[in-house]
């Protein structure tokens, strides 16, 4: 996962999963104008595994994180990227700086799936349990990137036994997908979230936060 080669970057002509736009508007008679991406919703869920009495999470490389790190180490080297015109990175980081720990996730991109249906087939996908819509929670709905996409987000819950382990997970080899499924011992919850060195979403901390507030009574964990 972590070895990363042949890095190149150039200028999005197209793609499937976003479109930048420019909206313009008066406010308060004012005139303003706002550059924003369109994107697809997304549906997260967080599952808890009680045969093991871990948090199942995900870690991946994440290539715009990976690419946030170098032009932190190196500013301004992605303003010099022209159309047609890749250019390779003044530095190499290692593979590391882009992996990332994460709620098992998926975009509506599929027309004619639920948010339940969407969110049962990333965690067979990627964590290789079975589930039903009925055997989700829905956690919350929110807003994911105000200032960039203004898409939605909605986060489930769902309680897996090692039973429920029918597939190795890891995501869609076809797809590209190179995941590794993490379990989380409840435990080690609160100190891996409060972690500001583990790389890991605000999803992960709000999820691990909810649990620990909302079920982990339950669980007998103060």
């Amino acid at each position: 996962m972590e070895r990363i080669e042949g890095v190149t970057v150039g200028r999005c002509a197209a793609s499937p999963y976003m479109q930048p736009l420019t909206v313009r508007y008066r406010q308060n008679g004012t005139q303003k104008s706002w550059d924003f991406m369109k994107t697809h919703d997304s549906v997260t869920i967080l599952l808890f595994n009680s045969s093991r009495r871990s948090l199942v999470l995900v870690k991946q490389f994440r290539p715009a994180v990976y690419m946030s790190e170098v032009e932190r180490r190196f500013p301004g080297f992605l303003a010099t990227v022209d159309a047609g015109r890749p250019r390779v990175p003044p530095g190499a980081l290692p593979g590391s700086a882009g992996v990332m720990y994460e709620l098992c996730a998926g975009i509506m991109d599929q027309p004619g799936l639920s948010l339940e249906e969407v969110a049962c087939k990333e965690a067979w996908e990627e964590c290789g349990y079975l589930l039903s819509p009925g055997e989700l929670l829905r956690v919350a709905t929110y807003k994911a990137g105000v200032g960039l996409t203004g898409s939605s987000q909605t986060m489930f819950y769902a309680e897996v036994t090692d039973a429920q382990k029918a597939g190795p997970g890891r995501g869609l080899a076809e797809e590209g997908e190179l995941i590794e499924v993490v379990h989380l011992p409840l435990g080690g919850a609160q100190a891996f979230s409060d972690n500001p060195n583990i790389p890991k979403t605000l999803s992960v901390i709000f999820a691990i936060s909810w649990f620990l507030h909302c079920v982990g009574p339950g669980l007998g964990l103060q």
